[in-house]
């Protein structure tokens, strides 16, 4: 009897449903770039998770159906130093609109002109979110940023470290999200290619690959026009525990601030 209770038991431990995963209000490789100093900018994320996971860790609710929609405010401090926050907010798969949390975040990268084609960098966030879109509710990431670009090509790492500061998962250690991309551009227009995203688990343990999150999304940046940023992709879910179907769009704004006044740059 005591066997079959301890099976029954690890049984239900490997049964039931992760609860740290990949941040599905901010779906964005970065590039290493940041604004410029006194320059604020503004972006708008959103997603829709067609179709995906059904169950969650309580008190968590499933992102099968959900839509995220999350402001960006910045502002760029020194050449190598810029601040931003994000106000998330969610629509559910049964129509009630949700406050999904706030971050705040620190990134720091090379300034512009330090290498032709290589930009690094590190941004450093804390979070507080409602448990049911974080049971753990407070958290943080440090996400180390390494960039190549060039007239035709541009690639980006992000090895994401993810914290957990407090609840469930917190004894848990940080987690391995890694993020990257590889892009072509097409005559200063478009920039087209591939994101990858994953989260492999605890760094003190990977989980087995069928609990591990993989996605590929097919993705587009729009180059052409000044003043504005769009980044838009769909993306699939390659492993079983990874919603299976998401589209992302990401609108942004950057100003200047030039003698007293703000004027209107190109962000990218």
């Amino acid at each position: 009897m005591k066997r079959r209770a301890s099976l029954l038991a690890l049984a239900l431990v490997l049964a039931s449903p992760r609860a740290r995963a990949i941040d599905p209000f901010e779906i964005q490789v970065y590039d290493g770039t940041a604004n410029d100093p006194g320059a604020p900018g503004l972006e708008l994320h959103v997603n829709r998770v067609f179709s995906g996971l059904t169950t969650a860790a309580s008190p968590e609710l499933p992102q099968n159906h959900q839509s995220h929609f999350t402001l960006e405010p910045s502002l760029g401090l020194t050449p190598f130093w810029e601040l931003g926050g994000y106000f998330e907010t969610a629509l559910r798969g049964d129509g009630t609109f949700d406050y999904a949390g706030v971050k705040l975040r620190s990134k720091f990268v090379t300034p512009k002109g330090w290498q032709p084609h290589l930009r690094l960098g590190v941004n450093l966030e804390v979070s507080l979110l409602p448990s049911t879109y974080d049971r753990n509710r407070w958290g943080g990431e440090i996400r180390p940023i390494v960039a190549w670009e060039n007239e035709r090509w541009l690639f980006a790492v992000n090895p994401i470290v993810d914290l957990s500061f407090a609840g469930p998962d917190a004894s848990q250690g940080p987690t391995f999200q890694p993020a990257g991309m590889a892009k072509v551009k097409i005559a200063d227009e478009l920039a087209l290619g591939f994101e990858y995203y994953a989260d492999l688990g605890p760094i003190s343990g990977f989980v087995p690959l069928r609990q591990e999150e993989h996605y590929l999304y097919e993705a587009a940046d729009l180059l052409s026009i000044p003043h504005f940023e769009l980044n838009a992709g769909v993306g699939e879910g390659l492993t079983a525990a990874s919603n299976g179907f998401v589209a992302k769009i990401i609108l942004g704004y950057e100003w200047e601030h030039d003698a007293g006044e703000v004027r209107a740059v190109s962000t990218r």
